[in-house]
């Protein structure tokens, strides 16, 4: 006889997902802090806009006030524009390892190696320290959270999640 539905009953219900370790969660608080620190960074980027006018000014002494105020405004935006795209993957990674999705641990540590390149590259442009402060901040919230994504209980909540693989016994 065909049954359009599962029959109802203890062998229908789906088996319990894991709760995330405590590496996971104290990860995921981390992620939140990345994007609560990028938020600041991008306030005390705005706040410290003089600071910024100057490095400018000490790298490229031949900068007329024009170029000067165009370098400002162009590294400002860039810096609002890509203080907004950290902060959405912060979040973005956060709920995704809360989650347990295998593949989000992989790409928050690909954001990981882009953000050291970037915080490497960052002497090379002209910046205020408290830019660079806060820029170091970061990259070692980032760095506590990739420690604690590929711990050995992180890995196996990571692996729990994400079932039985094709071809490996259920």
């Amino acid at each position: 006889m065909y049954q359009p539905y599962p029959p109802a009953g203890p062998d229908s219900v789906p088996p319990a997902q894991p709760a995330p370790p405590r590496p996971v969660v104290t990860a995921v608080r981390l992620m939140y802090a990345g994007a609560a620190v990028s938020a600041a960074e991008i306030i005390i980027g705005l706040a410290t806009i003089g600071n910024l006018r100057s490095a400018i000014r000490s790298q490229f002494p031949h900068y007329t006030a024009s170029q000067v105020h165009s370098a400002q405004v162009a590294t400002l935006t860039f810096a609002a524009v890509a203080g907004l795209l950290a902060i959405g993957l912060w979040v973005w990674m956060a709920w995704a390892n809360g989650a347990g999705k295998s593949w989000a641990r992989i790409v928050a540590s690909v954001l990981f190696g882009i953000n050291t390149i970037d915080l490497l590259t960052l002497v090379a442009r002209p910046y205020a320290i408290t830019g660079l402060l806060l820029a170091i901040l970061v990259w070692l919230i980032g760095l506590g959270a990739i420690v604690l994504l590929w711990q050995r209980e992180s890995s196996a909540y990571y692996q729990a999640r994400s079932g039985p693989r094709y071809g490996q016994p259920g």
